[in-house]
């Protein structure tokens, strides 16, 4: 609280007798004695009312407002929930549509992230160079806004496996038109008819030469629907495409994926296949 600053002063003369002749019968009182000194009467008086201050005054009763803080400059927004195998709803349609866009195939968009879309994130994440888990969190969903996309190696159209990323495109005229998550030669060592052999994908330019419309039972396993181009070797549907090498040298599709090649017919006798 700011105090009043200054003070009022009541004015006032002295008066007093200036002599006397001497024999005067009656004195003659003196004008400062018997009449106030005019400048005594035009003195102010104290007013009643004290100068206002030109300083404002805070009420002592009332307490200040403390300042609020500001919950926008602080606040930091949160990222949006990861993704996976199990979710459905908006944000599952919106993902599915965007692979789809982008040339990860998946089937039909329908909200639930189920085996396909798992797959079409799995050759999302290989073209990314990204761990390939599956779930789209804060890098997936970065290299899906980005619109990562494979570039094929391949001139003109045909099927093109790249053994280090374990994706297999669909190509027409350099491009790639359709990503698909496969799973090709494990390098490792399996026992077959008496015979130890190491499961690996050969690389080279090859041609599909023969394939089975439905189910082709070899000694390595049931084969659905293969499109062979070397020898034992196809292309073929499996109830198991992990993100990781684990065939005995096939390149594995999802079954999905194998009926959609033959439906669409982009994998006939004839086809050009580039594995490298």
């Amino acid at each position: 609280m700011t105090a009043l600053s200054g003070c009022a002063r009541a004015g006032g003369a002295w008066g007093g007798a200036l002599g006397e002749p001497a024999g005067a019968a009656s004195p003659v009182p003196s004008v400062s004695s018997a009449t106030p000194n005019a400048t005594a009467s035009s003195s102010p008086t104290p007013s009643s009312s004290p100068k206002p201050s030109s300083t404002p005054t805070t009420n002592p009763s009332v307490p200040e407002p403390s300042p609020t803080p500001s919950n926008t400059a602080t606040a930091t927004p949160q990222p949006p929930p990861a993704l996976r195998y199990g979710d459905s709803g908006p944000e599952v349609l919106a993902l599915q549509q965007r692979l789809a866009g982008l040339g990860y195939w998946l089937g039909h968009a329908d909200g639930r992230f189920g085996r396909l879309t798992q797959q079409a994130v799995f050759a999302l994440q290989k073209s990314a160079g990204l761990s390939r888990d599956g779930i789209v969190g804060p890098k997936t969903r970065a290299a899906l806004t980005a619109g990562t996309r494979p570039q094929a190696t391949l001139s003109g159209s045909g099927i093109e496996i790249d053994l280090d990323r374990q994706i297999l495109m669909v190509v027409r005229e350099g491009a790639p038109t359709v990503i698909l998550n496969t799973s090709t030669g494990s390098g490792e060592q399996y026992t077959s008819e008496g015979h130890t052999s190491t499961a690996y994908t050969p690389t080279g330019t090859f041609t599909v030469f023969r394939q089975v419309d439905g189910q082709d039972d070899g000694p390595l396993g049931e084969l659905w629907r293969p499109k062979y181009f070397y020898r034992g070797w196809a292309v073929h549907g499996s109830p198991s495409v992990p993100p990781y090498p684990a065939s005995h040298g096939c390149a594995r599709l999802s079954d999905a994926a194998i009926d959609m090649i033959w439906a669409q017919g982009l994998m006939p006798i004839g086809t050009r296949v580039l594995v490298r």
